[in-house]
């Protein structure tokens, strides 16, 4: 028997590796599988390269669990260990063999299928076991089966002993502080979670069924016996979609991969991208648009990181620009730098490659799709529209390729490019300044009577009604040339394209003096600013509306671009319409306590066109109205 103390600096190496290294103490379960499924794909690798005869036709891991013993077994099939690579291997803390191996064998096509490469995750064993033991037996002929044990101090023993099968197990004693660990659905919750797509298979127990006695063509025997079935609990796909090549799968194959992905998801995704890169790094995955409208909640925890099939986490933020974390999906690359936890992502030039060619990828995608079937895109528009937006506000390289596929729809259910639009409206909406001016509301019901008053006068206007809106009007003026967005309901119409001609007003400037404490009495004079404007006579005789700019701000502060203005109370402009037929009779009007009427009557119903009269002034309103109307 062979004893020793284990080659590390300090004797607190233990506690540290149980409280620190890992941040999730079930990730104890991904490591030593993780570990198993290397030395199977070691032993796939050597035989392939001739350099060691074996059988790879049945390789796997198995996870065994014995709650009467209190303990955990992880055994695999795989390459085994001599006494020797014990000792260098696990005796030696920090010196990966998994590196050593990838090293030794990086011009073999199978050097990416080695997954470990700390050399600290066999470790993370003792975050919940007492004692530790290693039993293996190598494929290199004529070898020792070895037996190496650990109580969590530096100290171990090693010894040769006996073992039928090559390969090895791993066998924790679980410490009483970590009982959960011993509880089947537990288990089982984390081979799931960690272990669902690694490519061997993972085995966890059995299942039992029932099936009816079959004659020897395979026909039910009548009046037979029911023979009870047991078959391998198997937890994993080998083969995910992810790992295949785009040629080889339907679309059918990938909305069932997504149900895999998301079982709990019962809306199919629009479409797909399938990310398959072998230079200059290695990168594959899937990723999935779901169905956004104008849900702004990010979807975040929704794309899963995976090295070599292993699933790392779901917190893909430092790997992806923030907008795509709104996509479903899987992500595979090894290249992917990891601390040795494998638990967070590192920075480096490596990520910000694969996170550029991720974004490229996506704006690619969508802008074949758009010219490929422009039909079917503008069909899919609305339910991605708050996606591209992001993007755009986002990436700046995104928003370049987007905008040859951003589409506005106008308020008659067509789409456009801006290019294109702009082209449409540009003779006719151009004012005096020479500025182009995009108007747009956000919602068609609510603002009819002022995209009515845009159409009298063969303007055109567009609905933009995403929570970005505000950022994304913003970034377009910010990035075009003489272009403006306007909310039809934020001045009156001619205010808004302004051009050489003015109306002139039927109202003095002494009969608006003299009219203007009357209305100022029926409003809220903290809320409101009263302003005459000499405007169409088909026009309304008073309408409200509210800054362009002060309500953006707002918008912007309330999406999460904070500015000085989201603190600021709503102010909005009561404007009268000084050449309306109606403002001229209150003018004229010599009962003062009917001219108070008619200015309440009217400023309600330009109140009511905003939906803004509420409660005791709603019910004044309508008794007003009666006695009106008697």
């Amino acid at each position: 028997m062979q004893q020793g103390s284990i080659n590390v600096q300090t004797e607190n190496i233990f506690p540290i590796i149980k409280k620190f290294l890992y941040s999730d103490h079930e990730i104890f379960l991904r490591e030593l599988v993780s570990n198993a499924v290397d030395a199977t794909q070691k032993l796939k690798t050597l035989v392939s390269l001739s350099e060691l005869k074996g059988n790879t036709e049945n390789l796997k891991v198995d996870v065994i669990l014995d709650k009467a013993k209190k303990t955990i077994t992880i055994r695999d099939n795989g390459i085994g260990m001599t006494g020797e690579e014990v000792e260098k291997y696990i005796n030696q803390i920090a010196f990966s063999g998994a590196e050593e191996f990838v090293e030794k064998y990086k011009d073999s096509d199978k050097k990416n299928a080695i997954i470990g490469h700390f050399g600290l995750g066999f470790y993370s064993a003792f975050m919940v076991a007492k004692e530790v033991e290693i039993i293996s037996k190598s494929q290199r002929p004529n070898s020792t089966p070895v037996k190496w044990t650990c109580d969590g101090s530096p100290n171990y023993t090693m010894e040769e002993t006996t073992k039928k099968t090559k390969g090895t197990d791993v066998v924790l004693h679980i410490a009483d502080d970590s009982l959960e660990f011993l509880e089947e659905s537990r288990l089982q919750g984390i081979l799931n979670k960690y272990c669902k797509f690694l490519p061997v298979p993972i085995k966890f127990g059995t299942n039992e069924r029932t099936e009816k006695e079959k004659d020897a063509e395979g026909k039910v025997v009548e009046g037979g016996k029911e023979e009870k079935i047991v078959e391998d609990n198997i937890i994993n796909i080998t083969d995910p979609a992810w790992t295949k090549a785009p040629a080889d799968l339907t679309d059918a194959d990938y909305k069932s991969f997504y149900r895999e992905l998301y079982p709990m998801t019962f809306e199919e995704p629009m479409f797909h991208i399938h990310l398959n890169v072998d230079f200059p790094f290695n990168l594959t995955g899937i990723l999935y648009f779901p169905k956004l409208k104008n849900n702004f909640e990010m979807q975040k925890n929704k794309i899963s990181l995976y090295s070599n099939q292993v699933f790392i986490t779901d917190n893909v933020e430092n790997i992806v620009p923030e907008f795509l974390t709104m996509l479903h999906g899987v992500i595979d690359s090894p290249d992917i730098p990891l601390n040795v936890s494998r638990s967070y992502l590192q920075e480096d030039a490596n990520v910000k490659k694969i996170s550029s060619h991720i974004t490229k990828k996506v704006a690619d995608k969508l802008a074949s799709m758009f010219k490929t079937d422009r039909a079917d895109f503008e069909k899919k528009w609305d339910d991605v529209k708050i996606f591209v937006e992001f993007g755009m506000l986002t990436d700046a390289k995104f928003y370049e390729k987007a905008a040859k596929f951003y589409l506005v729809k106008s308020i008659d259910g067509k789409y456009y490019t801006q290019e294109e639009y702009l082209e449409k409206i540009k003779a006719n909406q151009t004012d005096k300044e020479g500025k182009t001016v995009l108007l747009y509301a956000n919602d068609a019901k609510e603002q009819y009577s002022f995209i009515e008053t845009a159409k009298n006068r063969d303007y055109d206007v567009i609905i933009m009604d995403s929570p970005l809106t505000s950022h994304v009007i913003s970034k377009i003026e910010q990035n075009g040339e003489n272009i403006s967005f306007a909310r039809v309901d934020a001045d009156t119409i001619d205010k808004l394209i302004e051009k050489e001609e003015n109306l002139p007003s039927k109202l003095t400037e002494d009969e608006q003096k003299a009219l203007e404490p009357v209305i100022t009495e029926a409003i809220e004079k903290e809320k409101f600013t009263v302003q005459f404007e000499s405007m169409s006579e088909n026009d309304q005789p008073m309408i409200i509306t509210q800054s362009e700019f002060m309500r953006r701000m707002k918008e912007q502060q309330a999406a999460g671009g904070g500015n000085m203005f989201g603190a600021m109370p709503e102010m909005y402009n009561l404007v009268v319409n000084s050449n309306h037929a109606l403002i001229g009779e209150i003018v004229n009007e010599k009962d003062d306590t009917r001219k108070k009427e008619l200015v309440s009557q009217v400023v309600d119903l330009a109140m009511l066109s905003q939906n803004m009269l509420k409660g005791e002034a709603m019910s004044k309103f309508i008794r007003r109205s009666i006695e009106l109307i008697k």
